[in-house]
């Protein structure tokens, strides 16, 4: 169900019930992109084959999904129009266009070619921990991210949000894990992401080793941080956990995700949900231990 999580705390009043949940995400339903609209994101139905509702309330969590549509109107098409009005421009004119004039040329060709771009969509998961506050956001790009947060304040009144921070940084942990001085539920896994200090720009990933190697562990050890640490938690779940606490590469052990044998949806997407919120749940709790708590 998700692959990625960006973690987000909120202030403000929540939504009481799915329902009423479901009725303030209208406000922001998703609609297609128009002849001359770029882009449009709205929520959309959970399960569209059982209901019309936007938001599912499971094991103290509300998860909802948006979606955005863009047209897909490459600038080399674009600038292939544009040449051929310029061109059509100077023989008309007999001078070539101001540069005014070309802009005015390449929005009037962008605006004739938009409606028959095509259009492509993505759907980005979501969920709020009631108990906690916390908004948890299936996206692996920061764009993303921030276009989620932003429909969410446009439907729920009041809400601030901001991402999680904790009191201690997160590669503190990332360190403890990796030498093995974090608590048993952590565990090292076989990839990791290092960045000199002295050259920021100076990069080294390492993609299925044995980070227990000293080979690999004396380059943390002789300087260099860690950026990105996969993690196996509480023999559960995998992941690569960042120094800024977003997870990315989200897996369950020992499940299919591939199959598709079974003949009830809703229930099965019930089942993951709460698997996903009930774990993510418990490593927030760890994480919020082993750093301190949240600032």
């Amino acid at each position: 169900m998700f692959r990625n999580i960006r973690f987000y705390r909120f202030d403000g009043s929540w939504p009481a019930s799915e329902e009423k949940l479901s009725e303030s995400l209208e406000k922001a339903g998703f609609k297609p992109c128009g002849p001359l609209t770029e882009r449009s994101s709205g929520w959309v139905a959970v399960d569209k084959d059982t209901s019309d509702s936007l938001a599912r309330r499971v094991n103290g969590a509300d998860l909802f999904r948006l979606r955005s549509q863009s047209r897909v109107l490459p600038h080399s098409v674009v600038n292939e129009e544009l040449e051929a009005r310029i061109e059509e421009y100077r023989e008309r004119m007999q001078e070539a266009p101001s540069p005014r004039e070309k802009r005015r040329l390449k929005a009037e060709a962008r605006d004739e070619l938009m409606p028959k771009a095509m259009r492509k969509s993505d759907r980005i998961w979501g969920y709020v921990d009631l108990a906690e506050s916390i908004l948890c956001i299936d996206a692996a790009q920061d764009a993303a991210a921030e276009r989620f947060v932003r429909r969410l304040q446009a439907s729920v009144d009041g809400l601030n949000i901001r991402p999680l921070q904790y009191m201690q940084p997160v590669e503190e942990l990332l360190s403890g894990i990796f030498f093995g001085g974090a608590g048993k539920q952590f565990s090292v896994g076989r990839e990791c992401r290092m960045q000199d200090l002295a050259d920021v720009g100076s990069v080294v990933r390492w993609t299925a080793f044995d980070l227990t190697d000293p080979t690999i562990r004396n380059h943390v050890a002789n300087g260099m941080r860690l950026t990105h640490l996969a993690i196996e938690y509480d023999n559960i779940m995998s992941c690569v956990l960042s120094d800024a606490g977003v997870i990315t590469k989200l897996r369950f052990l020992g499940m299919d995700d591939d199959s598709d044998d079974h003949n009830d949806p809703l229930a099965r997407m019930d089942a993951e949900f709460v698997l996903l919120s009930g774990t993510i749940r418990n490593l927030l709790q760890d994480l919020r231990k082993a750093l301190g708590g949240f600032a």
